[in-house]
Formats: structure tokens, C-alpha cells, sequence
């Protein structure tokens, strides 16, 4: 579990200070650029989506896992929007806050007790 919740540390410090820089030099404006990437049908725009699709499996992961309550739908939306940048914080969270119960971290209000 040290491992895990070091790489998750380390993708934490990494995003944020990659997007730091690039918002920095470039402005914050990724959303018109992400989707002008997609509807242009190139390689950028291919990735963007595949990427696309694994937020809506994050978001919909943290979703369930929180019974799609309404902090969990909340969680959702953050995950989409987020990525990384919530997803590698949150599961560290879990991994403490369950002691490295990876059933736990995972299946959350539906893990068997």
C-alpha cells in the first residue's frame, strides 16, 4: 500500500504543478482548446476523448461507490471535471481513512463488513 499512495503523492504534485505552468504560459482557457482538438478528428482529438471517456468512469466509479448520495454526486462532478487532480487526493484520503482496506477504498458504503 506504500507504493500506491506514494505514486498517488507524487501524481498529485506532478499534475498540478504541470497545469500551473501550462495555465501560466499558455492561459486557462482548456476547455475550448479540448474540444476544438476533438471535432477536428485528429490525434490530439482522439486522446481527448479517450481521456474523456476515463473521467466519465471515474466520475461514475466515485458516483456509486458513494451511492450516488448527494456528496456523491457532488464528488462526481469534481472527478469529471477534475481528473487527477481529485482522483489521486481522493484515493489517498481512502487509503488512510480505511487502513489500507482496499476493499474499502473501492466499494466505499457497499464494502461487506
Amino acid at each position: 500500500m506504500k507504493p500506491f499512495k506514494v505514486l498517488l503523492v507524487l501524481q498529485t504534485i506532478v499534475i498540478l504543478g504541470y497545469t500551473l505552468a501550462v495555465g501560466t504560459n499558455h492561459g486557462w482557457n482548456l476547455f475550448e482548446i479540448f474540444f476544438s482538438d476533438i471535432l477536428a478528428l485528429n490525434w490530439p482529438g482522439q486522446f481527448n476523448l479517450d481521456f474523456t471517456f476515463m473521467l466519465m468512469l471515474s466520475a461514475l466509479w466515485t458516483g456509486w461507490r458513494n451511492r450516488f448520495s448527494p456528496q456523491g454526486l457532488t464528488l462526481s462532478v469534481i472527478a469529471f471535471v477534475a481528473g487527477i487532480s481529485f482522483l489521486a487526493p481522493y484515493l489517498l484520503v481512502l487509503t488512510f481513512k480505511h487502513k489500507g482496506d482496499v476493499q474499502k477504498v473501492l466499494l466505499g458504503m457497499r464494502s461487506v463488513t
